[in-house]
């Protein structure tokens, strides 16, 4: 054996590499490539460090540790999302040392409802109380691209399930399209996830511009307008509401039924006073849920499990569903400024996209630089939670009915 096969057995990643084929070995460098970037965006906050730094250097990581297994196929030590049978899937866990955490938290949807639940008790539900028309009407309006990209998708070649999942871009809400994808679209649920968790960012940076493009300075300067009667909502009414509206939810969409009750237990916790389960929840539940999320996302992100052909049609129509959705929740803005004779500022339209609170700011952010002293955080908090619950809701009709019409 000659100096050149020893160190190819010895530097595995790169002897894998050199055998790999031209497009998996190109793949794996852009995926390198990416990771690194991504960890760089984190750590300026051009993207959400959280979930960024973990996904990206897992990215890296996965790409780069390729190793010659028994039988001379190449893998990793990291996970194997595709094995399901019970033997190999013990020996499985006893190797890689992130199965467990895939195996058991990640391939049923667990980690995607510890998430909501962190979101939940993050909720102040009083801002949809008070205005609970004017919320779910601006959710509703802002959940355009959730609808409308999935007759898209089918048209351009996509499977009901898969148009179902990659449509749930839309809504901005990545536990939701985690849950609809791992439900419809197990196969392409890596790729879908991604897409979602990339483009989340997107909606802090992109949609500023829309907001420009569609709303004049002196619409997006409109204040707030005060309700002609102040509801005052107490702990207990938004408890009642928590209770009321996870029971009803529940009932119409059993199979989104772990979702809705992780976000109204979240809910519960925070209304009820107990305050140590409401710290553990919102800080290291929330926060280790959401650094592990990113962590397996990047670590999925094996070349060979991410260079599908469908990758390019997914990235697009995810920009389209998150589009249509800025679009729609600004439509719905605009249709609430001429019913209330132009005194409602049309911008507060777009927060109705559920990634909370990022919208919400976002929309706040436009109005200040052309008024400081407008204020319009409140319906645009009513208009995001309504968001989160609307795009729920989605969830629950694709992955109720899109099985019967396959």
């Amino acid at each position: 054996m000659d100096i050149s096969q020893i160190a190819l057995n010895l530097f595995q990643g790169i002897a894998t590499l050199a055998q790999a084929d031209t497009g998996i070995a190109i793949g794996r460098v852009g995926l390198i490539a990416l990771g690194m970037l991504l960890v760089y965006l984190g750590k300026k906050e051009i993207l959400e460090p959280l979930l960024m730094v973990p996904m990206g250097l897992g990215m890296a990581a996965v790409n780069a540790g390729v190793l010659f297994l028994p039988g001379g196929h190449h893998g990793t030590l990291f996970v194997d999302p595709l094995v399901s049978d019970t033997t190999p899937l013990m020996n499985v866990l006893q190797i890689d040392f992130l199965q467990p955490i895939y195996t058991f938290t990640f391939s049923n949807g667990l980690i995607a409802c510890l998430v909501f639940m962190g979101i939940g008790v993050l909720l102040d539900v009083g801002y949809v109380i008070q205005r609970p028309f004017l919320s779910m009407f601006l959710a509703i309006c802002a959940e355009l691209g959730t609808v409308a990209t999935f007759p898209i998708a089918v048209a351009l070649g996509l499977s009901m399930n898969d148009a179902a999942s990659i449509s749930m871009v839309g809504g901005a809400d990545g536990p939701m399209v985690l849950y609809t994808s791992l439900m419809l679209s197990k196969d392409l649920f890596v790729p879908i996830t991604i897409v979602a968790y990339l483009y989340l960012g997107l909606t802090y940076g992109g949609y500023p511009y829309l907001i420009k493009l569609m709303v004049p300075a002196k619409l997006r300067g409109l204040p707030s307008v005060p309700p002609k009667r102040v509801i005052t909502v107490s702990s207990g009414d938004k408890l009642t509401f928590a209770v009321v509206a996870c029971t009803i939810l529940c009932l119409l969409f059993p199979v989104a039924a772990p979702l809705f009750l992780s976000l109204f237990i979240g809910v519960a916790v925070r209304e009820s006073g107990l305050k140590k389960i409401e710290e553990f929840i919102a800080g290291p539940l929330l926060y280790g849920a959401t650094f592990f999320l990113g962590l397996m996302l990047g670590i999925l992100c094996e070349a060979g499990t991410i260079l599908n052909p469908r990758i390019l049609l997914l990235l697009l129509l995810g920009i389209l569903a998150l589009l249509l959705s800025g679009i729609g929740g600004l439509i719905g803005g605009y249709i609430v400024h001429f019913a209330t004779g132009r005194k409602f500022n049309p911008t507060i339209g777009i927060a109705g996209v559920s990634c909370i609170p990022t919208t919400a700011k976002v929309v706040q952010k436009s109005v200040s630089e052309v008024n400081p002293y407008a204020v319009v955080l409140p319906e645009a908090l009513g208009a995001n939670i309504s968001g989160v619950i609307t795009t729920a809701i989605l969830t629950g009709l694709y992955v109720t009915l899109v099985p019967l019409f396959r």
